[in-house]
């Protein structure tokens, strides 16, 4: 083995005498450095556009969220609401009252869903870092609507011209005689217009947990949900394992990415369909280094004669071109990764790409994309070498 990689070294850094051979091992090595640069500087900003998209839709989304399993509602008392408070685990909870309404106002309709929240939403969610115009509610009978909203009703804060009108299908059965009974209705006056993205500008309507329970006509121990914001270092399976003992009812937890899961599918599809096609080009870029391998091998035919002369093996010389292939890879996949690195750390502290005058391009440096990007060509320069060495035979080197 040190036989083999120390004639693989020196025929790595040695030139050979034919200029071809030269430029076509220079090439190759080009070629790894680029595609693992590129393919490093991809992921890096693919982890970087996740995080700037779920920056915006992770505002609404607490650590811990409890639904119950079936139904619509679950039975929360002010004994387990106690209980709960004694979790060391637990830095905050939130009682959540959520349902489809029907909004209308001076004549324009829109239908949207109202989330009735307590006073300690606030502590377990950065929803104050959301709103643009106005306020969070103070008071009873005030709401805080989306941007989307604001804009399909023509609705403003604070007017008390007309108030926004918020109804909800009387709950019961049976047959209705008067349309005025058919439904629940509260009027508000909007405090403040929230923006986070077009999908939840336009979903929800917040309002004091009390006024919605009110629509609702849901009783004082009745929640849709409760929403927790954990301490830093607390394991999530030891909270949930405490949390069900306390609520004692059929329940399901979701966690952050969880109650994202369709857009934490869709960036994680993104990001494996841009690693395998820039995967694809790196092995293109590989097949160079086998070129590149192949002509040594001819090129150093009767330094192989020699050595089979001297005692050398065919195993022993199939595994210096098979130990300089993968040399040649390693050494170029390295060097790329580092030139990447160095592309991202100037990105994140000069902004050299720019979305918008203001905005620049987000990036992320992570040691899972280093890792990803140095196995992926480790893996491809093992393949590689290992296809080149196969053509040293007994026929060549008799």
């Amino acid at each position: 083995m040190k036989f083999s990689l120390y004639i693989a070294k020196r025929y790595l850094f040695s030139k050979s005498s034919n200029n071809a051979i030269n430029i076509i091992t220079a090439i190759a090595g080009i070629g790894v450095v680029v595609g693992a640069m590129s393919l490093f500087i991809v992921l890096s900003g693919f982890s970087g556009l996740k995080d700037f998209s779920l920056q915006f839709s992770s505002v609404f989304d607490s650590d811990l969220k409890v639904y119950p399993e079936t139904g619509k509602t679950l039975n929360f008392s002010k004994e387990q609401e106690q209980l709960l408070q004694q979790i060391n685990e637990i830095e905050a909870f939130s009682k959540v009252v959520e349902e489809r309404v029907f909004l209308t106002f001076k004549g324009k309709n829109s239908i949207s869903h109202i989330k009735g929240v307590d006073q300690n939403y606030q502590r377990v969610n950065a929803i104050d870092s959301t709103i643009f115009h106005g306020g969070w509610f103070e008071s009873d009978n005030t709401a805080v609507i989306g941007a989307q909203i604001s804009r399909n009703l023509n609705l403003g804060v604070y007017d008390y011209s007309e108030l926004l009108e918020i109804y909800v299908p009387t709950p019961g059965s049976g047959q209705i005689t008067d349309v005025t009974q058919a439904f629940n209705k509260e009027h508000v006056v909007v405090s403040g217009i929230y923006h986070v993205n077009e999908e939840l500008n336009s979903k929800y309507v917040f309002t004091p947990i009390d006024l919605a329970k009110s629509l609702l006509s849901y009783e004082e121990d009745v929640v849709s949900s409760i929403e927790f914001k954990l301490v830093n270092g607390a394991k999530e399976e030891s909270v949930k394992s405490k949390i069900s003992e306390v609520l004692n009812q059929n329940i399901v937890f979701k966690n952050r990415m969880q109650q994202n899961d369709a857009l934490y599918k869709m960036l994680n599809t993104e990001n494996l369909v841009v690693y395998l096609i820039f995967t694809l080009v790196l092995i293109i870029a590989i097949f160079n280094v086998i070129a590149s391998i192949i002509m040594i091998i001819l090129d150093k035919k009767h330094n192989i004669k020699t050595l089979k002369n001297l005692g050398a093996t065919l195993k022993e010389i199939r595994q210096i071109f098979y130990l300089q292939g993968i040399l040649m890879t390693v050494l170029g996949g390295l060097a790329g990764i580092i030139l990447g690195v160095i592309i991202i750390l100037l990105q994140l502290q000069f902004d050299l790409v720019m979305i918008t005058a203001t905005l620049p391009y987000p990036v992320k440096l992570e040691l899972f994309n280093v890792l990803l990007v140095f196995f992926t060509i480790l893996l491809l320069g093992i393949i590689a070498s290992r296809i080149a060495s196969s053509r040293v035979r007994e026929g060549l080197i008799d």
